[in-house]
């Protein structure tokens, strides 16, 4: 008779698994609740004390830590193994089907305190099924439910596990404990007065929210992966209501237009194409916002992505409803605003949830061979941060231009250039090779309409020419982080056209 011992927290599917198993011979050993669990279902169960010889103690916290469990699941069947089993007492375990304290949701609740959670750190549970995978050319492991029915039809077929499904299980095992482990480390570095940002050792605990279509490009696959300590609205944690399936593509563009939407406080509405605002404005009200954000580059705006930093109302809903546009992103949707924008099949709506802070962390990006991790860019700029280096200072109603026209800057790609005018972004110079070409390109599209606008830089100006190319489009005040060694040539032309020019001292590449 072959033995299985099952001890899991969820218990999705386990009386039929266990049932399958007794229906085939198989003895059931179990702990605590899983015991209790299945013997009210009616499935007969030996309980581990029975095994070990030893009661549960300490409240639980030890029950399967025993050689009469550990010998069971780490033997090899070899001669020299099965002898010293047998000279022991000790009966081998073919199955372990575990999973484990559910610390990932305790943590998640709210006011949940340190000793609770460490109260849901399982400790026999990863040692168990660690064990068995190791072994599991000799006993198989199972810690996903889903795994259930391939397990016993195998079984059933063959009397046994084929040895590539084992080699899988076992996969799926070592990366459940290691995503387990990786959730404890990062809530205990929460813990700490002053949490290690880069550790020697880092864990990053991420889960499978679906695989996509595909990825950048048709031939590419691709996945999407949650971070399971961020918490509050984002992308990750964003709820689909309607539309098509997420792309690659539209995850990107969905991230990089809420980051930049809730860099405002008053009714925002932003514009997306390839990861770059196409426009950007503020408003008293929601629906304003949106259309002049539209205006700012309709050509740009057709299949765009949108965020906005309201619930959608049904204004709003009946501007979007003139254009194509791949996704909106909100704090929510109003039932009115949902009946007119479900009228496109296609378009995908995502509701965050309230709008709160900007969640912090960090940034990761995969290069060849290693992976690249900073600190979110998450400055805010006020009026007294900015240092008016010009002899004129901007009026009152430029600096509050200069300090939108600088939000939009930080989330375009360096090298990066802004117009805007009346809280309307009116051109955007993007991902340039020099800085002089994306003020031109800025200032072309903006036309007529940079007369009398603003002009921000996402870094210093190297030469005097992007002031010259401002002042010529007829651009009246320029935000730019200042320290370049040529910075007084740029100040130089900026007097000479009386242009009011304040640094930040802050940089804001975007790669």
């Amino acid at each position: 008779m072959r033995r299985a011992l099952i001890s899991v927290s969820d218990k999705t599917g386990v009386v039929e698994f266990a049932r399958g198993l007794a229906a085939l011979g198989w003895e059931i050993v179990s702990t605590g609740g899983t015991a209790r669990f299945l013997s009210e279902a009616g499935v007969s169960v030996i309980y581990v004390t029975e095994v070990t010889g030893f009661p549960e103690i300490l409240g639980g916290r030890v029950k399967t830590l025993h050689p009469h469990i550990h010998g069971g699941i780490l033997a090899l069947r070899t001669p020299e193994h099965l002898n010293q089993l047998r000279e022991l007492a000790i009966t081998p375990i073919d199955l372990v089907a575990v999973n484990l304290y559910p610390f990932k949701q305790t943590v998640a609740r709210e006011g949940v305190t340190p000793e609770e959670a460490i109260e849901n750190i399982d400790i026999g549970g990863p040692a168990m099924i660690r064990a068995a995978a190791k072994n599991h050319r000799h006993v198989v492991v199972v810690v996903n439910p889903a795994r259930y029915g391939e397990v016993l039809d195998g079984l059933r077929r063959t009397g046994d596990v084929p040895q590539e499904l084992r080699l899988a299980l076992a996969r799926e095992a070592f990366a459940h404990t290691a995503h387990y482990d990786a959730v404890i480390a990062g809530y205990l570095n929460g813990l700490l007065p002053a949490p290690e940002l880069f550790p020697e050792e880092a864990a990053f605990p991420y889960e499978l929210a679906g695989v996509l279509r595909y990825g950048e490009n048709p031939h590419q696959r691709a996945a999407f992966y949650r971070d399971v300590r961020v918490r509050g609205a984002c992308v990750g944690n964003a709820v689909q209501l309607h539309g098509k399936e997420l792309s690659y593509n539209n995850i990107l563009d969905l991230n990089a237009a809420l980051e930049l939407v809730r860099e405002f406080a008053e009714p925002a509405a932003v514009l997306i194409k390839h990861t770059n605002p196409c426009g950007a404005a503020t408003a008293t009200t929601l629906a304003d916002a949106y259309r002049r954000a539209f205006e700012g580059d309709p050509v740009s705006a057709f299949g765009g992505i949108v965020a906005l930093n309201r619930e959608v109302d049904e204004a709003t809903a009946a501007a979007m409803a003139d254009v194509f546009l791949e996704a909106v992103i909100a704090p929510g949707f109003s039932p009115e605003a949902l009946e007119v924008l479900k009228q496109k099949k296609n378009l995908r709506l995502l509701a965050t949830g309230p709008p709160d802070a900007a969640p912090a962390g960090l940034q990761m990006r995969a290069v060849g061979g290693g992976l690249l991790v900073q600190e979110a860019d998450r400055t805010v700029l006020g009026a007294e941060g900015l240092r008016v280096v010009t002899k004129r200072e901007p009026t009152p109603e430029e600096l509050e231009e200069l300090l939108f026209a600088f939000k939009v800057v930080k989330h375009v790609k360096s090298n990066a250039i802004v117009v805007s005018k009346g809280r309307q972004v009116l051109g955007v110079g993007a991902g340039q090779m020099n800085r002089v070409g994306a003020a031109r390109i800025a200032l072309a599209h903006a036309g007529e309409r940079a007369r009398g606008a603003v002009l921000a830089s996402d870094a210093f100006f190297p030469f005097a020419d992007t002031v010259e190319e401002a002042a010529r489009a007829g651009i009246a005040a320029i935000i730019q982080p200042g320290g370049s060694v040529r910075d007084e040539e740029s100040i130089r032309a900026a007097d000479a056209h009386n242009m009011a020019m304040v640094f930040t001292g802050i940089r804001h590449f975007r790669h």
